[in-house]
């Protein structure tokens, strides 16, 4: 019998009180409460607390506080990844950025999910979707990225986008729902 944890990482039904992601969610929250609270020049001690957090990240990743994730040992950034002020990344599933990522403020990334069947919904499992970001991506401010989302390599995601779908490499990709624009270069 897969336990709630096999079962969120295989994209199937889980309950999330489970006892053993319960604590690990409580973990991750002490270190992301120490990483808010520390002190602007504390760079030394905030790069120490994001690798314990994150534990897969590229060289030059950075997060400006305040930030908040579910677990943290699911995100996966390349090298050169900048996350701006005040970004959540509901991290049920793995959340993947390539390298030279740019985040702007208030970008919410998710993959947890719910059933669409009332019944199913009341009895509080839950499921989620992984989200992929490519190579030189950049995402405005405000945005919010759905559950199951790829975006491809380049592209730029408008500020307050709400990106429900995958978008192609190469494009400028802006509203609600986010759609393509135009195309780059």
């Amino acid at each position: 019998m897969k336990s709630e944890k096999q079962k969120m990482l295989a994209e199937e039904l889980y309950l999330a009180a489970d006892p053993e992601l319960s604590e690990e969610r409580l973990k991750a929250r002490k270190l992301i409460k120490a990483f808010n609270d520390s002190q602007p020049d504390a760079n030394v001690e905030r790069a120490a607390l994001l690798k314990e957090l994150l534990r897969r990240t590229g060289k030059n990743f950075w997060i400006e506080p305040p930030f908040f994730c579910d677990y943290g040992y699911n995100i996966r950034a390349g090298e050169d990844v900048f996350f701006n002020f005040n970004c959540v990344i509901l991290d049920v599933m793995p959340v993947t950025l390539g390298d030279r990522v740019l985040v702007g403020p208030n970008v919410q990334i998710y993959t947890g999910t719910h059933p669409v069947e009332f019944k199913v919904r009341g009895s509080l499992l839950e499921f989620a979707k992984p989200v992929e970001i490519g190579s030189d991506v950049w995402i405005g401010g405000g945005s919010i990225i759905c559950p199951g989302v790829t975006i491809g390599d380049r592209s730029i995601i408008g500020a307050g986008s709400v990106v429900t779908k995958d978008i192609p490499n190469d494009v400028l990709a802006a509203g609600n729902p986010c759609k393509v624009i135009r195309t780059l270069n």
